[in-house]
């Protein structure tokens, strides 16, 4: 089905009156109409609203026939409205319910999230303080939110981890963590483990004597200071 989408861009707001934006959405094409109702229900509580708390609406967005389960940024005329604001700085957002702006529940919290860090305001005019308040309903949304971050955060953190797992597997190279002093250094690991095989009358190298005799040819680690005992170690065993 067609999505339809109606914007109205009106004239600047009046000096000293705070501006804002309204959005409507109607989820089913058969409600939409010069004979429906639905839009001209929702635009005179929003017109109301605006009145009674001295709101200049400047700009009016409309999604006809979008479902108020699709995310908000596949709604044209809601990305048209995020466009103006971007443009002018409008910060608060009109709609007549909460769930005209989504009726599913994960769109809504998700959507109220984004736009909050967007610092723009949304504002259910029949519920002004719905996702504000310190109600059951305001701190339960809250809190909510923050269990949405957090999931999407460890969710993108697994996806890293298995990214780099999978890599691992195809490769056989290692790709996470500080790397070993084979991978930054080995000509110089190749010379201890030899150092580590040769010395006079049998016998094997000590980890220090290793370190001296690097010293006295020269090699020196990242900070220009003679390798340590502990790091001669660490290159033998592939750390």
């Amino acid at each position: 089905m067609e999505t339809l989408t109606r914007i109205e861009i009106m004239p600047l707001k009046p000096k000293g009156k705070p501006a804002a934006v309204a959005y409507m959405r109607t989820s089913s094409a058969g409600a939409v109409g010069q004979d429906k109702d639905s839009d001209k229900r929702q635009c005179a509580a929003i017109e109301g609203f605006a009145r009674d708390r001295g709101y200049e609406v400047v700009a009016w967005f409309y999604d006809a026939a979008v479902s108020g389960a699709d995310p908000i940024g596949e709604r044209p005329g809601f990305r048209a409205m995020l466009d103006r604001i971007a443009g002018d700085g409008v910060s608060v957002i009109l709609v007549e319910s909460p769930d005209r702006f989504a009726r599913d529940l994960a769109v809504q919290l998700a959507g109220h999230d984004y736009l909050r860090k967007l610092g723009v305001d949304l504002v259910p005019t029949t519920a002004p303080d719905f996702f504000t308040a310190d109600t059951p309903t305001g701190i339960l949304v809250r809190q909510v939110l923050g269990a949405i971050s957090e999931f999407e955060k460890a969710q993108l953190v697994a996806k890293l981890r298995g990214a780099r797992e999978r890599r691992r597997q195809a490769t056989g190279m290692k790709v996470e963590g500080r790397k070993s002093h084979s991978e930054l250094r080995p000509e110089i690991v190749g010379l201890v483990r030899a150092l580590r095989r040769k010395r006079p009358k049998g016998g094997r190298m000590t980890l220090r004597e290793i370190a001296e005799e690097l010293t006295r040819r020269g090699y020196l680690n990242e900070a220009g200071r003679a390798y340590a005992p502990e790091s001669i170690r660490r290159m033998l065993t592939g750390r």
